[in-house]
């Protein structure tokens, strides 16, 4: 009984110098381990309990409990005192200083295509036109047939066209171009008719530097009597200064598109050398920025319009084209692949 009484009394008068050294939870886990865990002199006292004289036994019982209870408490309250010490801690370390200036969040904007497509829209409906949206998903109908594109034309083939069913009664496509709104729209509108189509098209084109399977188009569509050349030839040539800038020249060379007849070319004088020749107009002066002409009448008569009474014109213009042309970039790659690099630069 004086060994074990000599060894717990030695516990318990180093126990309090044990915890207070202890400066972390970790650091006290391991102090309690010791004094009063399933190795320490403790547990090794309750062992040897058997082997003590039957009639000291209650009273060296008692006592033992009595030293573990003690240190036990005293490992509580060290707890409790560390514990409000690392929350204390934690709370200064998470402060925030409410008398400082707030981060102001970075702005998001529209995308550059967004950015050039909304304008070129603007454009035209301060010259009166309205503006009209339609599905991706056309109908081959809409997309070739009203537009007087035949059956055997190479867009309708596989190679250049996305189709998403092959049905008996009706094939429908991703739209290969915003015309099919032309279509649509004057099915659903009597003329005078005067609008603009944005929007995106589908083609099967491999991603390069001028080409992207997705693509933005307008559309512009004039339908009344007495519309003629002269009206288009205006009406491009103001957007083209608005856009471009003021001094741009416009000139128009013949071209084919089966839903207009005539049908031409537009091209701006090089807003960047002012038509002496760089290597933005590959030296010639002259930059294609759109197809247009005046609307076949086989059109009118697939919507249902007299072509006899009125007459219309059209074009489309690729948003991805003009805004690479007044911005300076090479390669269509740019738009859609994201790099805040690229993007930043328009905000």
């Amino acid at each position: 009984m004086t060994t074990i009484h000599d060894t717990l009394e030695a516990l318990r008068e180093s126990a309090d110098a044990r915890l207070a050294a202890a400066a972390t939870i970790a650091e006290l886990d391991e102090v309690e381990a010791a004094t009063v865990g399933r190795g320490s002199p403790v547990a090794t006292a309750r062992r040897g309990l058997g082997q003590a004289d039957p009639a000291e036994r209650p009273a060296l019982g008692r006592y033992i409990n009595d030293v573990a209870t003690e240190i036990a408490a005293k490992v509580a309250a060290r707890r409790q005192e560390l514990e409000l010490a690392e929350a204390n801690q934690r709370l200064a370390a998470d402060r925030v200083d409410v008398t400082l200036p707030g981060r102001v969040p970075r702005r998001g904007t529209h995308h550059l295509i967004t950015q050039t497509l909304e304008e070129m829209v603007d454009i035209f409906i301060g010259l009166g036109f309205d503006v009209a949206t339609g599905p991706e998903i056309e109908t081959a109908w809409h997309n070739f047939t009203a537009l007087n594109i035949p059956e055997t034309h190479p867009a309708r083939a596989e190679s250049d066209t996305l189709y998403v069913d092959w049905g008996e009664a009706e094939q429908t496509v991703l739209r290969t171009h915003t015309s099919p709104m032309q279509a649509r729209y004057m099915m659903a509108h009597p003329p005078p008719v005067h609008v603009v189509v944005p929007g995106r098209a589908f083609r099967q084109d491999a991603v390069d530097a001028t080409h992207s399977p997705v693509f933005h188009q307008m559309e512009g569509l004039a339908v009344d009597e007495g519309v003629n050349f002269a009206h288009l030839k205006g009406t491009l040539a103001h957007f083209a200064r608005e856009f471009f800038g003021a001094g741009e020249r416009v000139r128009f060379t013949p071209d084919h598109f089966p839903f207009t007849e005539p049908s031409a070319q537009m091209l701006v004088s090089c807003f960047a050398c002012d038509g002496g020749g760089c290597r933005i107009c590959s030296f010639v002066g002259w930059i294609e920025i759109l197809g247009c002409g005046m609307v076949n009448p086989a059109v009118f008569r697939y919507v249902g319009y007299d072509p006899s009474q009125v007459t219309g014109w059209a074009f489309g213009i690729g948003v991805e084209r003009v805004a690479a042309i007044r911005h300076g970039i090479g390669d269509l790659r740019h738009f859609f692949e994201n790099d805040l690099r690229t993007l930043r630069q328009f905000v």
